[in-house]
């Protein structure tokens, strides 16, 4: 949609807020993380939300204050592509840093971090041992967002949100959480609900598609007829969605429950709803910005998936798995378990031993993280752009790899023991040429799942209340989720307990094109968003607030205190599905074959596991961890 100058100022795109001052997600005017001077007061922890003035970090020297557009951000990923794209390769000419380690992990995610810590308790706290990667903050998708305004510390989660899964996690994931002092089942000790009592989910209807704009509340706390019944749309959409809802039909009557789930599992529930369900097609929009598991949508969401909702009540359906696990989450999402990592890796960064409670507030010396002489290493802003065996490799041999990275425009080299791979598996390939070309061919299989988390810093959360919301579900939205922050207190932070109060938004878009094949959406998706500038972005974000709250009297350009987009082209890790994936043994399946081990090289990653949860990416640090230890007859 185009912007004329009046729409510009009425939304306050000319005001200052803190976005504009940076380039790619740096400071343009800070040094590179190569150069950086000593943090002022880096151990000292960060002034809590509602504590006294505090001194803000800068930006030049501490990446989670960063704003404007994070994440994936214009920077991190050139060499990347430059490898992909056939021009940086083995023979690009390295600097020979001289420098030998047990341990190399490419990738700095939760899954690297684990990595480094397996190897650490297998071998002993002595091992030598780099992490590169290729961002400026550490973590993955676990990205810590913070903002700081009238001396208050707010923070966002800007990736990986939550200790959650649909199912147990594994032994080691939790003993892996516990050694580092976080108990999920505490949180509901740490939980604010009171904070937002009477406001409860709703749904933005808009007028293209529902005749006019009005937010609904109500979704999933009103009966759903009398949900239906106050919502702003069509008689016959509210009929038809009331009838969906509340009927409790048996569509596929004539199959028992084992064939009512082999049926679900072939039919999207796009198919369904206008098959089986006999739906009218223009009560579609409705479920059009529903994202579900992986971030499947409603054309490439096998039905059976989604079985649990109100649709299929009256549907008798097997083998359904209702076990989860505990949760758990903390203000900057699961960047404080990356945090906690480094705590135990790289104490140094972060002086004293940590827990879920004092990681709220503590600030990381990144200065610190790279120290010579320190038995582990994490060096940012170092994309591995190859990696390969010296010679021939054998189970006494110790310079085995060598790897390969840019850093500030220059290749550099070290080698290695051991090298696990914890960046994503599409890259893989073109990092280890060598690799066998099944394996090449397994690896490129999966197309990694866009997903942007946008935080927005708002002058206070009035509108929403006067609304009766806290979140919104957004059909056709720009972005389809839209919502206040999770209300929690812990370890000296607290989240906004009032409404006149600043607070965070989190806005979510899944940018899929509807009607191509899920992994063609994913790609799609990838491309719009590494085109889309954060100008883009930052206009959608002040139009949808407005249209949405502007009846409660939001202001976009009063209201706006900054906006942070983490965009992951490159986001979660794929999962199969039983619409669009070829039914195999899963000795077959495109992970196992991927991640098998290479001499001395092994793979760790939540892409090698096939699904996007943190538990997985520390379980197969954990294997590949394992894999390493049988290179070297250890184990």
């Amino acid at each position: 949609m185009a912007m004329d100058e009046s729409e510009h100022e009425r939304l306050g795109m000319n005001r200052p807020i803190a976005r504009r001052s940076f380039i790619g997600g740096v400071a343009a005017t800070g040094a590179g993380l190569g150069a950086l001077s000593p943090l002022a007061r880096a151990s000292e922890p960060l002034a809590a939300a509602g504590a006294g003035p505090a001194l803000a970090p800068d930006t030049s020297t501490y990446p989670p204050v960063r704003s404007g557009l994070r994440g994936q951000y214009p920077g991190s990923f050139e060499s990347a592509h430059a490898v992909r794209d056939g021009d940086l390769g083995a023979d690009i000419a390295a600097h020979d840093t001289g420098e030998h380690y047990d341990l190399v992990v490419v990738g700095g995610g939760i899954s690297g971090l684990s990595s480094a810590w397996f190897y650490r308790k297998a071998l002993g706290r002595d091992m030598r041992i780099l992490v590169l990667d290729n961002h400026d903050d550490f973590g993955g998708h676990a990205k810590r967002n913070e903002f700081h305004h009238e001396g208050r510390t707010i923070l966002a989660f800007g990736g990986t949100m939550s200790i959650e899964s649909p199912f147990p996690y594994s032994y080691t994931a939790k003993a892996l959480l516990a050694e580092l002092g976080i108990e999920p089942r505490t949180w509901e000790h740490y939980r604010r609900e009171d904070t937002y009592k009477g406001l409860s989910g709703g749904v933005f209807f808009d007028k293209e598609s529902f005749g006019r704009d009005a937010v609904a509340p109500g979704y999933g706390a009103l009966a759903w007829a009398d949900f239906f019944a106050r919502a702003p749309i069509r008689a016959d959409i509210r009929a038809e969605l009331t009838r969906l809802y509340t009927a409790k039909t048996d569509y596929l009557p004539h199959l028992d429950p084992i064939a009512k789930a082999e049926a679900l599992k072939r039919i999207s529930l796009q198919d369904f709803l206008l098959g089986p369900a006999a739906m009218k097609r223009e009560a579609l929009p409705f479920f059009a910005g529903m994202g579900f598991r992986n971030n499947k949508r409603v054309d490439t969401c096998p039905a059976y998936e989604v079985a649990h909702l109100p649709i299929f009540d009256g549907m008798e359906i097997a083998g359904q798995i209702r076990m989860h696990c505990d949760e758990f989450h903390f203000p900057d999402g699961n960047a404080s378990i990356a945090r906690l990592l480094v705590n135990r890796l790289v104490p140094g960064a972060l002086p004293g031993v940590h827990d879920q409670e004092s990681i709220v507030t503590a600030r990381v010396d990144y200065t610190r993280l790279d120290l010579p002489g320190a038995p582990t290493r994490l060096r940012l802003g170092s994309t591995a752009v190859h990696v390969a065996h010296i010679g021939t490799v054998t189970a006494a041999t110790e310079k085995a790899v060598r790897v390969v990275y840019m850093r500030d425009g220059k290749a550099a080299s070290v080698t290695a023991a051991n090298v696990v791979l914890a960046c994503f598996n599409n890259i893989i390939p073109y990092l280890v040429p060598e690799l066998p070309d099944a394996q090449k061919a397994a690896l490129g299989e999966a197309s990694k799942v866009p997903m942007q988390y946008t935080n927005v810093l708002v002058r206070n959360w009035e509108p929403w209340r006067k609304l009766g919301v806290r979140s919104l579900m957004v059909p056709n939205g720009y972005h389809t989720r839209v919502g206040l922050d999770y209300p929690m207190a812990i370890g000296g932070y607290a989240s906004a307990t009032r409404p006149d109060q600043p607070a965070i938004v989190t806005m979510i878009r899944n940018p899929n094109q509807p009607g191509l094949p899920r992994k063609e959406q994913h790609r799609a998706g990838r491309h719009d968003m590494l085109a889309t500038p954060f100008e883009t972005s930052e206009l959608e974000v002040r139009r949808q607030l407005q249209r949405m709250l502007g009846s409660a009297g939001f202001d976009a350009a009063q209201d706006i205190l900054a906006i942070t987009v983490n965009r992951w082209p490159h986001g979660y890790a794929y999962t199969y599905d039983t619409l669009a994936d070829p039914d195999v043994p899963e000795a077959e399946r495109p992970h196992i074959v991927g991640r098998r081990p290479f001499g001395r090289i092994a793979i760790a990653n939540a892409d090698a596991g096939a699904a996007a949860y943190t538990n997985v990416a520390i379980d197969q640090a954990e294997r590949a961890i394992g894999e390493v230890l049988v290179s070297r007859g250890l184990t």
